[in-house]
């Protein structure tokens, strides 16, 4: 069982209740999970066409959603952060000292094979053991 779970989040793909609920089963008493959501950043050449305000606009959207994921659960922390999710969910996995992150793969498409996925890339850097729902 472990203390503190790192649940990431892609708002985009259907992985999210099923993540949360394996962390629930995964989580010692006492602990808890932060469910985790990265944003990616936009282009600066493309960034100065959006809206004022559009990032917070993003950011409280994307909150909302990570709330929705978590349902009812009293020991689940929302967070939402911007940057490259595959080197950013394990930096923060560091960072607050998570021994578990669990994070959902998607069946690989043909430019995952040439980059590597999201999930890939978590297992590869994570400072801690890696759940990873199919």
């Amino acid at each position: 069982m472990y203390k503190r779970i790192i649940v990431a989040l892609g708002l985009e793909h259907e992985h999210g209740y099923k993540a949360m609920e394996d962390a629930r089963q995964l989580l010692s008493e006492g602990g808890e999970i932060v469910a985790l959501h990265v944003i990616e950043p936009v282009p600066g050449f493309a960034s100065n066409y959006l809206p004022e305000g559009h990032k917070e606009e993003v950011e409280a959207s994307a909150m909302a959603k990570v709330r929705e994921r978590i349902g009812a659960s009293q020991h689940a922390e929302a967070k939402v952060l911007f940057g490259h999710p595959g080197r950013l969910i394990p930096d923060f996995a560091q960072e607050v000292g998570a021994d578990c992150i669990v994070v959902g793969s998607h069946k690989a498409g043909l430019g995952d094979y040439f980059l590597g996925s999201t999930a890939a890339r978590v297992v590869r850097h994570a400072p801690c053991p890696v759940h990873v729902l199919r």
